[in-house]
């Protein structure tokens, strides 16, 4: 996840700072990670299409 210290490598959660890496192993709190993770790129998606359609819509005109 961009711009966050959360990050994951293959099936793991780790929580990374300029000086080390702690893996995450709280169920609860990986699989909130993972849930937010997954909203955040359905929410990419969407802006992806949305822009596709605004593009189409530009591209044909009035």
């Amino acid at each position: 996840m961009a711009g966050s210290s959360a990050v994951r490598r293959g099936n793991q959660w780790w929580l990374v700072t300029g000086a080390e890496s702690i893996l995450a192993t709280d169920p609860t709190f990986t699989g909130e990670l993972d849930r937010f993770a997954s909203a955040l790129a359905a929410a990419d998606d969407e802006v992806a299409r949305l822009r596709d359609e605004r593009t189409a819509a530009r591209t044909d005109g009035p």
